[in-house]
């Protein structure tokens, strides 16, 4: 189903010669991602924590693109170690076209918890991971004409106001909101890092990315990569949702179409479903207040200094 620009997410562009790297590309939307671009000519990097589940992605989607390429990077995003190391081996590659920033707690627990270093698990998985990511993985993002970092947005920003002092959640925690929080942050970065980016006369553009709203139940089934489709009750889900094969098309669309413009954001056309199409970018979190607080805290809390 082409969007109604024309954009028709089963035919991309020839991506022959280029790279990405897809984090938490082993399962749902990441792995339908990565198999998109893998059908396109791309060579594709699934960053993941579970080598054994990124493996079984590999093979699936081996089996369905003849010739595909595609690797594997150990990358657990809510430990910055493993962060810094997957960003440092990532920033020797000769080049590297795209990044796509889908890793991600989905939901935050029940009861709040942090990682070692004191940050709550959905954000520093969701927002600090990929900060750090970019930062030291930004050498070969640099020298690749064109590149560009696709942040992953969410529904859930509408549940929680933009608020960069809260982004931790040490009052009023509640998993909803945390994961708000958390997708306020991920799309904020793309958007201020597309303002740094402009300001420093760059190629590379940073935009944002939304999968509208992508159930399990209507997904197309991949053995090894998918979960059993649930009862057959939930088909009612499909007067308002789509598969997350089809909620990777706004990610695939913002790395491969040749007229995205940075600062904006990709979503399904009916905004929960359908082919997708640009938006322009309307979030409380796209003010550039919103932006310069959280790169400023992002710096603070990872120890890195981000100068693209």
């Amino acid at each position: 189903m082409p969007a109604r620009d024309g954009w028709d997410p089963r035919r991309l562009p020839d991506q022959s010669g280029k790279v990405f790297l897809v984090t938490g590309g082993s399962r749902g939307i990441g792995y339908f991602a990565a198999e998109q671009l893998a059908g396109a000519g791309a060579r594709v990097v699934i960053a993941a924590r579970d080598e054994a589940r990124a493996r079984r992605a590999i093979a699936a989607i081996e089996a369905r693109v003849g010739g595909a390429e595609v690797g594997f990077l150990p990358l657990d995003l809510a430990s910055p170690p493993s962060a810094r190391a997957a960003g440092e081996a990532v920033a020797h590659w000769d080049r590297l076209d795209g990044i796509a920033a889908n890793g991600a707690i989905t939901w935050g627990p029940r009861r709040r918890q942090t990682t070692p270093e004191g940050f709550e698990v959905t954000f520093a998985t969701n927002h600090l991971g990929h900060f750090l990511l970019a930062a030291t993985a930004w050498p070969a993002l640099a020298r690749t004409e064109g590149s560009r970092w696709v942040g992953m947005t969410s529904m859930a920003t509408m549940f929680a106001r933009a608020d960069a002092a809260a982004l931790n959640t040490e009052h009023g925690y509640s998993g909803a909101r945390a994961y708000a929080l958390s997708k306020h942050a991920a799309q904020g970065f793309a958007w201020e890092l597309e303002r740094r980016l402009r300001a420093s006369g760059s190629s590379s553009i940073a935009l944002a990315a939304h999968p509208g709203y992508s159930a399990d139940g209507l997904t197309a089934a991949r053995a090894g990569v998918t979960p059993p489709r649930p009862p057959v009750f939930e088909s009612w889900l499909a007067f308002g949702a789509q598969g997350k094969n089809w909620g990777a098309t706004p990610l695939v669309r913002a790395l491969t179409d040749p007229a995205a413009q940075g600062g904006g954001l990709y979503a399904p056309e009916f905004w929960m479903k359908g082919a997708p199409v640009p938006f322009p970018a309307r979030s409380a979190s796209s003010r550039p207040e919103f932006g310069r607080e959280l790169w400023r805290l992002s710096e603070l809390w990872t120890g890195v200094e981000f100068r693209p």
